[in-house]
């Protein structure tokens, strides 16, 4: 079975876990600070707080932002739950935006939802391509909304040579098993080049302490809350950052080998102008998605749907209509796609999906 992704394990990050069970040292230590600065620095970001999700990372910056009742959130419904149930956690309003065809939110629909209770937009950089951000960018300086990138499929993507998370107040990362890294679990992290933000969320993620005050440790001086990452899966975040470049490298040449040898008969994946794709999934498009999906199965090759259900359609969320969105769903499906993954594997997957075409 050729599966859908696969997470890559050096032996420098075994080595890193053994380090760390024998200093007795779990939480907030070197390795922790270490990744927060690290890649923070890599996305072009002044500060960095890690998380123990993406979920997190996304609840924490609306918390700073001091997003809340009676505030709207604009969010597109094309992407996994966890982009928009942060928006419930803290209490306001999700207004959903329809998809184009590049699988991101329609500006063009955020602009018209756009009304003097919108507190903030997150941008969501689907499949590991970038919004349009220069778009998103003059519609936050005419309107004062504050914008949340969630970048949890778009580690080291680009737009006009900026990395993703550089953009708005807050960049949201996750470092899920099937990311582009991972840290061997669940982790997160929120950065962000507002000291003040920063602080916030700092304080956020453990229990409300603010470390920078003398009593510190023993005084919570806002509701926070725990979600710290642990040393063991920081250090293997470390590990696993130095080598991102070249595993996004690799899926692009992935990616290339698919748009060459793939049949006329899928829907391909488009670059964007000014825009650099991490392949965290290759997605194409079918009518015929449910059968091509059963045949690869039977062929053994995994593949998968993201998503099936769009989150305006879940039972959580009050219901509207995005037509667009809801076509997509019915016709996606992700192929294979990552570095572990060889060329003759990458034929195989495209020999027998145009077999299936013939």
């Amino acid at each position: 079975m050729i599966q859908l992704s696969i997470p890559t394990i050096t032996d420098e990050m075994k080595e890193k876990v053994l380090e760390i069970l024998d200093s007795r040292r779990f939480i907030k230590g070197p390795n922790v600070e270490a990744f927060e600065k690290e890649f923070s620095r890599y996305c072009g970001a002044g500060y960095g707080v890690s998380a123990n999700s993406g979920t997190s990372a996304i609840f924490m910056a609306l918390k700073a932002l001091g997003v809340g009742a009676k505030d709207e959130v604009i969010v597109p419904s094309h992407t996994f739950i966890a982009s928009a149930t942060p928006i419930l956690m803290v209490g306001a309003k999700p207004v959903f935006v329809d998809t184009g065809n590049d699988y991101l939110m329609d500006v063009n629909d955020v602009e018209r939802k756009t009304t003097s209770r919108t507190k903030a937009v997150i941008c969501v950089h689907l499949y590991g391509q970038m919004c349009d951000m220069d778009r998103l960018m003059q519609l936050k300086e005419k309107s004062g909304f504050a914008l949340i990138e969630d970048c949890c499929q778009a580690h080291g993507a680009e737009y006009n040579g900026r990395r993703a998370g550089s953009f708005g107040e807050a960049g949201c990362f996750s470092f899920f098993p099937s990311k582009n890294m991972t840290v061997a679990g669940d982790g997160g992290m929120a950065v962000t080049s507002d000291e003040k933000l920063y602080k916030i969320m700092k304080m956020l993620h453990d229990h409300g302490r603010d470390y920078s005050t003398k009593e510190g440790k023993y005084k919570s001086t806002i509701l926070g809350y725990n979600f710290r990452m642990s040393e063991i899966s920081a250090a293997i975040g470390m590990c696993q950052l130095k080598l991102l470049d070249e595993w996004s490298q690799r899926r692009r040449e992935i990616a290339a080998q698919y748009n060459e040898m793939l049949t006329d008969d899928l829907v391909k994946p488009v670059v964007a102008k000014n825009r650099k794709h991490v392949y965290h999934l290759y997605v194409v498009r079918t009518e015929r998605r449910n059968e091509l999906q059963k045949f690869l199965h039977e062929n053994g090759i995994e593949t998968g749907i993201h998503y099936p259900i769009p989150i305006h359609k879940q039972p959580v969320f009050e219901d509207c209509k995005l037509p667009n969105t809801e076509n997509l769903c019915n016709e996606i499906l992700s192929l294979p796609i990552y570095p572990l993954l060889g060329d003759e594997q990458v034929k195989q997957i495209c020999n027998r999906i145009n077999e299936f075409f013939e």
